[in-house]
């Protein structure tokens, strides 16, 4: 392999990693796309969280409630919840 065949093959490497980091470089974006919610989109959301934490303040209560039955009998959990009053 000669002199001019070896700087051939260089100039062809060259070109390829050229045009492939054309490609790349076309392809990628420099900023992250930014996400836009509809108002309608908003809105939704904002009612499901209201949704959770509507139903988790009800089992709360409910556990709360579930606690001075479970004390006992049921004479016994109504002397437990006169008492607490």
């Amino acid at each position: 392999m000669g002199f001019h065949e070896i700087l051939a093959q260089i100039d062809r490497e060259i070109s390829q990693l050229q045009r492939a980091r054309a490609v790349l470089e076309s392809g990628v974006r420099n900023t992250p796309r930014k996400r836009n919610l509809t108002p309608e989109g908003r809105r939704r959301i904002v009612e499901a969280v209201k949704r959770r934490w509507a139903m988790q303040k009800k089992n709360q209560a409910v556990e709360a409630a579930g606690d001075w039955v479970r004390k006992g009998s049921f004479t016994t959990g109504l002397a437990y919840q006169s008492s607490q009053l």
